[in-house]
């Protein structure tokens, strides 16, 4: 496909693309856009020019604050609007190419949080993940717990604290437990350390004591963003045993705005990892359920602005994957709703250079981790800011997701 809007080599947000989110300018309230390079295209106004003519779509589904509503609009009609704005795109005599309130430039937007989250669940879904925190922390020889293999692990996240790309975050406070002390302190973490992570936002109800098939999953999920879940590691290992992370998660997770639609990425479906021991019957699946989505994560140190990627992995490596996830997740009745937010957990793989956070990276605070500009960290200091950045690309066709940064501030 060809477009008449100019789209610059290598941009995430290709005419193959077209991810939605929710904006706002000085002149414009709140309301839901698509991204195309440099660009976002106005639905309001796409709305108001008729080009969706009769799929019959009031004006608020469109000037809101959230996507909820949009999703509401089902899979059929979502689709629909995607590709309608992708053929008018490609048509030089399109409406929206003379209309000149329909194009803005992104540059001069505010991002929002593209959905009102309810609910926020996070698994731990990397082999690789799971088994070098179980090598560090417990058994080299045997890192993985019993169920680790028979069941997507998860728990239930704090969704009031996810932010958008953009929004700096508080270095949280709580109580660390010293090496070389019997009783615990109050104080700032110390170990203050990202993750690499996919979120998948939910895009349909399901019904209270009702379960969710893995061949009926992706019917469920409307779209991908990348995902910081911030972590706090002294905090988390004082109070994560019996019942899991508390307040070492809960301060913050970060999201990127643009919310890139499950059919974006279905080019870029591959095979997962082989499950051992085979699983029970309802998590498991036919069919391509892995995606290949490139990551990376960079540090900017405020004293130097100088970035360093200091990881690069991909989503392929997960051992379970969504449609397993959401089966597992509904399997005892659960029931989602539009909006909720599903975290893959660390993505993490094989080689050094690929594990998804500082923990593993310094591999417990033991090793430094230089930086280009010749700095070293083994944590996240104060003034650092952490870039995730995620694509994929085959056949010259390319779909990405942009970053999701935030900066570290001093605690209060």
């Amino acid at each position: 496909m060809k477009s008449w809007i100019n789209i610059p080599k290598d941009s995430d947000f290709t005419i193959y693309n077209l991810p939605f989110g929710v904006f706002s300018t000085s002149e414009k309230s709140k309301r839901v856009g698509v991204a195309i390079g440099n660009n976002i295209i106005d639905l309001l106004v796409c709305n108001r020019v008729n080009i969706f003519e009769g799929l019959t779509i009031d004006d608020s589904i469109f000037e809101n604050d959230y996507l909820n509503e949009f999703i509401n609009l089902g899979k059929k009609k979502t689709n629909r609007i995607r590709e309608i704005i992708q053929n008018e795109l490609c048509n030089d005599q399109s409406v929206l190419k003379s209309n000149n309130d329909v194009i803005l430039l992104k540059k001069t937007a505010k991002m929002h949080i593209p959905v009102k989250i309810g609910d926020y669940t996070d698994f731990y879904s990397s082999i690789e993940h799971a088994s070098n925190i179980g090598s560090m922390f417990r058994d080299a020889s045997n890192p993985l717990l019993p169920n680790w293999k028979h069941l997507p692990v998860g728990y239930h996240g704090r969704a009031s604290s996810i932010i958008v790309s953009g929004v700096d975050i508080r270095r949280p406070k709580g109580q660390i437990k010293p090496i070389d002390s019997e009783i615990p302190v109050f104080s700032s973490s110390k170990r203050l350390d990202f993750e690499l992570e996919m979120g998948y936002i939910i895009g349909k109800n399901s019904s209270l004591g009702s379960s969710v098939s893995t061949n009926e999953a992706e019917d469920y999920i409307f779209g991908k963003v990348l995902f910081n879940d911030w972590s706090a590691r002294d905090i988390q290992k004082w109070e994560y045993v019996p019942l899991g992370p508390f307040l070492g998660k809960s301060f913050a997770s970060s999201i990127s705005p643009w919310v890139v639609t499950l059919e974006a990425l279905e080019p870029f479906k591959v095979e997962g990892p082989i499950q051992k021991p085979g699983v029970l019957d309802y998590l498991k699946f036919s069919g391509l359920k892995n995606y290949d989505i490139n990551l990376s994560v960079s540090i900017i140190p405020d004293e130097s602005n100088v970035e360093s990627q200091i990881c690069e992995s991909n989503f392929k490596y997960m051992y379970w994957n969504m449609s397993q996830q959401i089966a597992h997740h509904t399997v005892n009745g659960c029931n989602l709703n539009i909006g909720d937010i599903m975290a893959s957990g660390t993505i993490s793989g094989k080689s050094k250079n690929s594990f998804g956070s500082m923990l593993e990276l310094s591999w417990g605070g033991k090793n430094k981790i230089k930086l280009d500009d010749g700095l070293t960290r083994t944590f996240i200091e104060d003034y650092d800011s952490i870039v995730m950045r995620g694509y994929c690309e085959k056949n010259d066709i390319r779909v990405g997701f942009g970053e999701v940064r935030s900066k570290l501030l001093p605690s209060f």
